[in-house]
């Protein structure tokens, strides 16, 4: 159990000595400065040039969220029709079927929008050539996406006053050919030499011990998985995602992996303070994100490494954890630990079953998704913070009489209804979409349509509800994982889903970006005696406070209906 343990705390601290660098060199990056990869400035130069882009023209916010949503719409209608028609494209060897509309809307708005929640299985989904062309393809775009966003919400705390942002198009392919690219090329050499497949070959059968031919699905796998992780998409290859032994073969792989899918989010938070030049800003931030990190990891080891209550009962020794659902090359704690930062990073990969780990584990996952701000996905985890920070930054100018500031620029009504509004739009996506969905398996489970709705769940009752509000919340959070107990491919959770997920993942980038730009462009004023630092370990803990409290007036009711109901009940 100590091996395990310094497993989690080996892999952690591999993180972080890998991602503060990089924080460093993407903010020099960004901001124009010599680094070592300005190699590939001509390789960036054509294609600016191919496509027709001037790179020095700065935008101010409106301009660069309408390029980000333009280039995301023309993806999705590509994507759309690519995936309904794949079974007459080419790189098929499978013979795998087009998709019917319903599911083609549901998975390309999922990779579009970086979340991947995959109501189809991989081996039979999909062909090589939408893996490729569509689905990794978004995988790195949906990702740089969200990271140049980030940039420009960046820009407008990095001079006094300022409208103009840079171009989201420059940041979009330094994102891309300084980052994403280079550390896929390196994690996918890793995957390929331990064993994960990268042949365009079909199916390949083996002879099993009992003497059944099987067929093991393959095919260019490794790519794909890499990015999968780097930019926090979690689609899986195969079904089974990171569980399955082609898809992480050994211990090595899935640390790997692990540190992969962190690296980037945690490296982020440093670049925004070397950016705007407030570098303990920035570890303040990465400090409060620490802490609800193991505010949800350190209860989470402690329920899977505790067992089953339920076997404890029957007198069934469980040394090493509660198993069901877990590897045995892996083991229950690194499994928790992949399960707090998969929900947290909204990466949303497994490598355990999250349908099968214990309640109370059930509700962190959940929880982890909900706050959806400590580290969070590639760019919009820090975005998500900074709208807990303007309504810290409210409600602590209102406790001491002064109008909010927040570095050097007053917060007023306009961002803070901007803030409340994204604030709310979480708990209404999620609550409203569960309530949807369980009014329509309660009331009309014997529906006349193509999947009636009393044959979603395979576990009615309590972990019911929790199965059902887990596809809510994963949605909204873009996260992709799933309690998958729940026959989610059908046409009312395609649809459902997929419109929590757009929702879900462009308002609070368009919001923390409008209130960004608005505040840089305002006056600046200096801080005087009088102003309210942001930079303080008291302010920090304020933050965390608000971020807690809002979230548990939000969630708790729905919580106690499903993972917390479980839980108490397995204790009689």
């Amino acid at each position: 159990m100590n091996t395990e343990l310094l497993g989690v705390i080996a892999t952690y601290l591999l993180t972080l000595v890998i991602a503060i660098p990089l924080g460093r060199y993407l903010a020099k990056v960004f901001a124009g400065e010599r680094v070592w990869t300005d190699f590939l400035k001509p390789v960036e130069a054509g294609i600016f040039k191919l496509a027709g882009i001037n790179t020095k023209e700065e935008m101010d916010w409106k301009q660069a969220m309408k390029a980000l949503l333009t280039i995301n719409l023309v993806w999705l209608i590509y994507g759309f029709f690519v995936l309904i028609y794949q079974d007459k494209l080419p790189l098929n060897p499978d013979g795998n079927p087009g998709m019917s509309p319903d599911l083609s809307f549901n998975t390309i708005i999922s990779f579009v929008v970086n979340c991947n929640l995959q109501h189809y299985s991989g081996e039979s989904g999909v062909t090589y050539l939408t893996q490729h062309f569509v689905l990794m393809f978004l995988q790195f775009v949906s990702t740089a996406t969200g990271i140049a966003a980030a940039v420009i919400f960046f820009k407008a705390f990095r001079d006094r006053t300022t409208s103009k942002l840079g171009n989201f198009w420059d940041f979009f392919v330094k994102s891309i050919t300084r980052l994403l690219l280079p550390l896929s090329i390196l994690v996918g050499l890793i995957l390929a030499f331990n064993g994960t497949p990268t042949s365009y070959d079909g199916k390949d059968q083996y002879i099993s011990v009992q003497g059944d031919t099987v067929n093991v699905s393959r095919g260019p796998a490794a790519g794909f998985i890499a990015i999968k992780h780097l930019g926090t998409n979690g689609g899986g290859w195969f079904g089974a995602n990171s569980t399955h032994p082609l898809e992480n073969p050994n211990y090595l792989t899935g640390v790997v992996e692990l540190v992969s899918q962190c690296i980037i989010p945690f490296a982020l938070v440093i670049t925004f303070g070397y950016f705007i030049r407030r570098r303990k800003l920035s570890w303040m931030i990465f400090g409060v994100m620490t802490i609800g990190m193991l505010l949800l990891l350190v209860p989470m080891l402690q329920s899977e490494l505790g067992g089953n209550p339920a076997l404890a009962k029957l007198g069934i020794s469980q040394q090493t954890g509660a198993m069901e659902g877990k590897e045995v090359r892996f083991g229950p704690a690194i499994s928790a630990y992949w399960s707090t930062m998969t929900t947290i990073i909204s990466t949303g990969s497994v490598n355990n079953m999250h349908d099968s780990t214990m309640p109370m584990s059930g509700t962190w996952q959940l929880l982890g998704m909900m706050i959806n701000s400590f580290f969070g996905g590639c760019g919009v985890g820090l975005l998500n913070y900074f709208i807990y920070l303007i309504i810290a930054v409210f409600i602590s100018g209102l406790m001491v009489g002064r109008t909010p500031e927040f570095l050097g620029h007053k917060v007023e009504a306009r961002e803070v209804k901007i803030a409340a509004l994204i604030t709310l739009l979480s708990p209404f996506l999620i609550l409203a979409g569960t309530a949807v969905a369980s009014y329509v398996f309660t009331a009309h489970g014997e529906a006349a349509w193509a999947v009636q709705p009393k044959s979603w769940l395979n576990n009615p009752g309590f972990h019911g509800f929790s199965e059902m509000l887990y596809e809510m919340t994963s949605s909204n959070a873009n996260n992709g994982s799933g309690f998958e107990g729940l026959g989610d491919n059908n046409v009312f959770w395609n649809v459902s889903t997929g419109i929590v997920l757009m929702f879900g993942r462009f308002l609070p980038i368009i919001g923390p970006i409008a209130i960004a730009g608005l505040l840089g462009a305002k006056k600046y004023i200096p801080e005087s005696e009088g102003t309210l630092k942001t930079d303080t370990l008291t302010f920090s803990l304020m933050t965390l406070a608000v971020i807690i409290v809002l979230n548990a007036l939000s969630y708790f009711p729905a919580l106690t209906l499903g993972p917390l109901a479980e839980y108490f009940t397995m204790l009689k």
